[in-house]
């Protein structure tokens, strides 16, 4: 198995970021022709998806997540900015980790599919990623 931890800066507001061109160069320097590729966030506030990006469909997803976890003082959960604590639920709908199948060198996605980390939390502006590739 090949692992490698990435900083992505996500500012200072929610963010849907696209990981697909990261996740390519690095299973590249993998070398490897078919496996699996494991994306693992360790963050109580973050998740990973695979959508379609750059068609609006990042922007959906954040207005859903607004509507379905509103940010505002209703969560127990209460330390950081006003509601936060929807912050700590979003992994419970959007996990902290995605696997894309690997073929013939590539990611296995979809004409339309990425690979994206999702952050809602305003309070931290440094995320880690943790991609690792295993050989088929």
């Amino acid at each position: 198995m090949y692992t490698k931890e990435f900083e992505i800066h996500t500012g200072n507001r929610a963010v849907v970021h696209d990981l697909t061109k990261q996740a390519s160069a690095y299973l590249a320097e993998c070398d490897v022709d078919d496996g699996l590729l494991h994306g693992w966030v360790p963050h109580a506030t973050a998740g990973l998806a695979v959508l379609e990006t750059g068609a609006g469909s990042d922007d959906d997803l954040l207005a859903a997540i607004d509507d379905l976890l509103p940010r505002d003082n209703r969560w127990r959960h209460q330390h950081g900015t006003s509601g936060h604590g929807r912050d700590h639920v979003l992994p419970a709908f959007l996990p902290p980790y995605a696997t894309v199948p690997v073929l013939d060198g590539a990611l296995a996605l979809g004409t339309w599919q990425s690979l994206c980390l999702v952050d809602t939390n305003v309070d931290n502006p440094v995320r880690r990623v943790r991609l690792s590739v295993l050989a088929g």
